[in-house]
């Protein structure tokens, strides 16, 4: 017995490991696609407006197709479907490059994004399920190493575009070996599968009403996030008049807050549990929101962001882990605040900039700061559903 329970927790580390490597993977290819914006909208030949069209088509795409998700894992597994779906988005990076004008641009970034998406829900079905085996958080760090991931891919992008290499031939080469290590990583993660008696979910749904409240704190989080990385550069730049060189500096430091509170937010869950840190989390993010509206330089303000990327990182990671421990059907409960999320993310940025041309970039994130209390009003929703500990003896699925 000691052999066989030595042995299933050697595979549970096993697992932990692989599904680590894969949020990784994932957030890889996001990097190297950002970098090379600039390349792609050069050679599509589009004006900064059609570009911006042409960026909402990831998230549409994403929005849409994420449903699916769910339905693809029930009749193929999780491993193969995770699989299947993630060298489906590793691939995908090779056709933004290609696309030469607007409209095929616009097509190439919908199935790139819509790939991205059923990959996101499936490897966070499958995140959840592992940390409710190993009995302990792992949702936070598995969001931290897709940044790391992010970090990796755009130091590779970076490089690439230091070096002058054409975007096509960097992202086919960057595609071939992202799905090479994503294939090897999905060996390891669990394979599961539904009871034989289950009933498929269905293929489009909306997302079930447990999710909405959920999602509504994802909400907070992905609008002060987006904000803070879209537009703490100009904050500080045009409300602040620091130089190009510092306000850069200021969206380097909070993606860094972000990644380093995600690796290590595993252990303030497990110790105060997921309300209490969301709790916390969002009284450091309204403190922040504070200190930038009233900074009277660019010091303040920096810290003010710094705190807001360490207040929000875990929000995400969690309100996807209470979802899943909702209803009978992880993947659609995912699926749906990954969704409000997703759009959420689309549009705040837009809003942020159609609120500073009203106002002013102040009120914007003065807005940004009362959605960040919204965190501590609303921590309680993440609270239902079984906790690690609780469901790691459940396991209501098959493993092959």
């Amino acid at each position: 017995m000691a052999a066989e329970l030595a042995l299933g927790q050697r595979q549970l580390r096993r697992a932990r490991i692989a599904i680590a490597a894969v949020f990784c993977v994932h957030g890889a290819v996001t990097g190297n696609f950002a970098t090379r914006v600039p390349w792609i909208q050069e050679h599509a030949g589009v004006s900064a407006g059609q570009l911006g069209l042409a960026l909402a088509f990831p998230a549409i795409g994403s929005s849409l197709l994420m449903p699916l998700s769910g339905a693809i894992t029930h009749r193929f597994g999780a491993r193969n479907a995770l699989r299947g779906l993630l060298a489906l988005w590793t691939l995908a990076l090779a056709l933004p490059a290609l696309a030469p004008n607007v409209s095929t641009l616009c097509a190439v970034l919908f199935a790139y994004g819509a790939s991205a998406g059923m990959a996101d829900v499936a490897m966070n079905a499958l995140g959840v399920e592992t940390e409710n085996r190993l009995g302990r958080s792992i949702m936070s760090s598995l969001h931290g190493m897709w940044s790391v991931g992010a970090l990796i891919g755009s130091a590779a992008g970076t490089l690439a575009a230091h070096l002058g290499a054409d975007a096509r031939q960097h992202h086919t080469v960057a595609a071939a070996v992202l799905t090479l290590l994503g294939l090897a990583a999905c060996q390891g993660v669990l394979d599961l599968r539904s009871a034989p008696e289950e009933a498929p979910p269905p293929r489009f749904a909306l997302p079930p009403r447990s999710a909405l409240a959920i999602g509504a704190v994802g909400f907070c989080a992905v609008v002060a996030e987006g904000a803070s990385l879209d537009w703490s550069a100009v904050y500080l730049r045009d409300v602040l008049d620091t130089s190009a060189g510092t306000a850069a500096a200021c969206t380097t430091a909070f993606t860094l807050a972000m990644a380093v509170a995600r690796l290590v937010g595993d252990r303030g869950v497990d110790r105060f549990g997921a309300v209490r840190t969301v709790r916390c989390g969002g009284i450091l993010a309204t403190l922040g929101g504070l200190l930038v509206v009233v900074a009277p330089g660019a010091a303040v303000a920096m810290t003010g962001f710094g705190l807001m990327g360490l207040g929000v990182a875990v929000v995400v990671p969690l309100a996807f882990a209470a979802a899943a421990r909702r209803g009978p059907n992880p993947s659609q409960a995912i699926a749906g605040v990954a969704t409000i999320t997703y759009t959420s993310g689309l549009v705040a940025p837009s809003a942020i900039g159609g609120i500073a041309d009203l106002t002013s970039l102040v009120v914007s994130f003065g807005l940004v700061t009362v959605l960040a209390l919204g965190l501590v009003v609303g921590a309680r929703v993440l609270r239902a559903g079984a906790r690690p500990r609780e469901a790691a003896d459940a396991a209501p699925v098959h493993q092959a």
